[in-house]
């Protein structure tokens, strides 16, 4: 039998001319998604992808069974008290999405715990569903509800939905008495909602062309939606725009964020029909949010002391006096050199301030206590993550958040504040799995600029880095996200076949603080490259993972990360998987017309008009930096053909680059997945999402044995 051939699409030159310099791009023309040449060379690539990966099949199947055995298929998941009702979302064996449900608990007497272990061991006689996501679906391959936003009385429900993975939404009203839907449609929505302290206004935002959020609405139920109130719109191509409702319920707070500077209006949600109020202007280089505390505001930010330095990894103040009309400033927390504040949220009886050390990268939560005292919350291992809990209510006295690690399973816990007495909820079941039997790490590479990078890895309990294992690493490093270890009951099908799992935590996340971030971003952006290819290195020597036997990961940003180091350093890779990749940097980050370009700019640097960040883009933009010879190592690539934030094309030329210059070749696949029916976060579908999955996998370990590869 005959290997596949590969499709190779035609060069068709194109010059991009921008400050003196030239550039020739013979697959621009593969932007057309209408162009039905296009479409045909994209189904011609999944084509031979299928092919390609058609005798791994039986193994990825048994990976697909093994991740749908670990989970518990029908499930209910940690339920969140709001008025006098349970919300939690349901799941059930065969179907793709989840049920949103609720159970009604008006005078208190039931526990969150309580709740739980009803939920998860039938369905109590008093539950209703507020949302059913497999009914919305019908017949479509995609589905993503983007709003879900129950009203101040909890009669209606908000919610928006994408058929296509575009990420704009169709906004509906619900009835939950009877459970249909009211008669006006919004389409074209994005994220962000509020509702008036009434219910009988609901504020929503819009995206412009370039898919950038921009507007926000004012909606009177019962209204033609064509008249509809513009509330706010933000002219500066920058910043995007969120809304949302304080937790005290009497404020609608409206959020403009660019990269570098941000600003908040607010409306009182008693009076939505007033007009928004700025708490603080917009400063360059000055970001805030605001927290509503009921007769003030939390302010997070970066803003100099008066005559002093930098705020660089944040303080906390207080404002009060007019909700910013001549306020009172008040320091709560100072800026501390090593430990970044991260969030704020405010409660009648006491704040929950989450803070993160910029020495070992871990978060932990401070409680404030309306006296002035504070007290760190107790976790119980020594690398942890802790993710978000939901905590709608302004007077609760527990705090709700997610604990996990690379060998422990999600919780849920509500933490009593008074008492300080620490309950679980909620715990993933991960069927079959002993955590005992896995150990999770924490190294450090070198950085060779003085830098020192750390690196979290989980593997079996009985590996030793003796040289001989194979090994995974992953790696984002941008937008200051932080890319925390935690557990993946999907990652175990890699873990127990001896695969060390492993995180690079480079520089451009922001998982050792502000800096950490800044050192890898713009002019630095190169720290983020090289960041990696140390970590992999460190890897190796430390035998944890042996010489050759090493796969790479990322996505989106990330894919950019993998572009780079695959320039870079092509020898260190057995295999490499590129999800959405952002590739072509200096095309598209000069383009205008394209999401998130201008806004970008800051995180990037403006091509445009910048010869300096021009210059810096084309030396390290991965499709421009293809060239032939090089010992590539096999390639997953995928893309989303309705991708907002990475188009398509971007991973089709990449590919088709990378064609032209060998690569795919010496038994050393280079295969490329477009989803036609979806975008950047691709399948939708729990079922369709493990499919994928298995499919990566089966991918990556047959390159990583021995036998594999060639």
């Amino acid at each position: 039998m005959t290997d596949p051939t590969p499709p190779l699409a035609p060069r068709r030159p194109h010059r991009h001319v921008a400050h003196g310099h030239e550039r020739t791009d013979d697959w621009f023309w593969l932007h057309d998604a209408e162009d039905p040449e296009v479409v045909a060379y994209l189904e011609a690539e999944n084509r031979y992808a299928e092919q390609v990966l058609a005798p791994l099949s039986a193994l990825r199947d048994e990976l697909f069974d093994e991740i749908r055995t670990r989970v518990q298929e029908t499930d209910a998941g940690p339920p969140t008290r709001s008025g006098g009702w349970w919300y939690y979302a349901r799941t059930f064996e065969g179907l793709q999405y989840a049920v949103q449900c609720r159970l009604a608990d008006p005078d208190g007497v039931l526990s969150a715990a309580e709740v739980a272990g009803a939920t998860r061991s039938g369905r109590p006689e008093r539950e209703e569903v507020v949302l059913d996501e497999n009914e919305l679906a019908g017949g479509s391959d995609f589905l993503a509800v983007g709003v879900y936003d129950i009203s101040p009385d909890h009669s209606l429900l908000a919610y928006g939905i994408d058929l296509d993975g575009s990420e704009k939404y169709s906004l509906r009203f619900r009835d939950l008495s009877t459970g249909r839907d009211r008669p006006e449609v919004i389409d074209g929505v994005y994220y962000g909602s509020a509702w008036s302290a009434d219910g009988s206004i609901f504020f929503y935002t819009r995206p412009d062309e370039a898919m950038r959020p921009w507007q926000v609405w004012a909606h009177r139920l019962g209204d033609p939606p064509g008249d509809d109130r513009l509330v706010f719109q933000e002219d500066d191509a920058r910043f995007f725009v969120d809304v949302e409702l304080s937790r005290t319920r009497a404020r609608i707070v409206i959020h403009s964020a660019s990269k570098t500077s941000s600003e908040v209006r607010w409306l009182d949600a008693s009076a939505p029909a007033g007009e928004p109020v700025v708490l603080l202007p917009r400063r360059p280089g000055v970001e805030y949010d605001a927290e509503h505390d009921g007769d003030g505001w939390l302010i997070r930010t970066n803003a100099a002391e008066p005559g002093g330095g930098p705020r660089t990894n944040f303080a906390l103040l207080r404002l009060t006096g007019g909700d910013g009309a001549g306020p009172t400033v008040a320091e709560i927390i100072g800026h501390r050199a090593e430990v970044k504040l991260e969030s704020v949220d405010a409660f009648a009886g006491f704040t929950a301030v989450v803070e993160r050390s910029a020495e070992d990268g871990l978060e932990r939560i401070r409680i404030l206590d309306r006296s002035g005292g504070d007290h760190v919350i107790d976790q119980p291992e020594a690398a942890y993550t802790l993710t978000g809990g939901h905590n709608p209510e302004w007077d609760q006295d527990a705090y709700r958040f997610g604990y996990t690690s690379m060998v422990t399973p999600r919780t849920s816990i509500d933490y009593r504040v008074p008492s300080r007495a620490r309950e679980v909820v909620w715990a993933q079941i991960v069927h079959g799995y002993d955590p005992s039997q896995f150990r999770t790490e924490r190294l450090w590479a070198d950085a060779g600029d003085g830098a020192r990078v750390p690196i979290t890895l989980v593997c079996r309990r009985d590996q030793e880095p003796d040289g001989s294992a194979a090994g995974l690493l992953y790696g984002y490093g941008a937008y200051e996200i932080s890319v925390d270890p935690t557990f993946s009951p999907n990652n175990m099908n890699l873990v127990r076949r001896g695969v060390v799992m492993a995180i690079a935590h480079v520089r451009g996340g922001g998982e050792l603080g502000r800096r950490w971030y800044e050192q890898g971003r713009m002019e630095n952006k190169a720290n983020t490259f090289t960041d990696f290819i140390a970590a992999a290195e460190a890897l190796v020597a430390a035998g944890w993972v042996g010489a050759g036997r090493l796969a790479a990961r990322g996505g989106s940003a990330g894919g950019l990360l993998m572009g780079a180091v695959l320039n870079m350093r092509p020898d260190l890779w057995r295999v490499m998987v590129a999800e959405v990749p952002f590739v072509d940097v200096v095309t598209t980050m000069s383009d205008t017309s394209l999401p998130l370009t201008v806004t970008e700019w800051e995180e990037w640097g403006d091509p445009l008009n910048d010869p300096a960040a021009y210059q810096r883009m084309v030396g390290y933009s991965p499709y421009d930096n293809v060239a032939a010879g090089r010992p590539y190592p096999a390639l997953y690539v995928t893309a989303g053909l309705n991708d907002p934030n990475v188009g398509f094309w971007e991973p089709a030329k990449w590919v088709t680059r990378l064609r032209w210059a060998g690569a795919g070749t010496a038994g050393r696949p280079l295969v490329l997945r477009t989803e036609m029916g979806a975008g950047h976060q691709g399948p939708s579908g729990r079922y369709d999402a493990w499919r994928d999955e298995a499919r990566i996998q089966a991918f990556v370990l047959d390159q990583l044995t021995p036998a594999g590869g060639g």
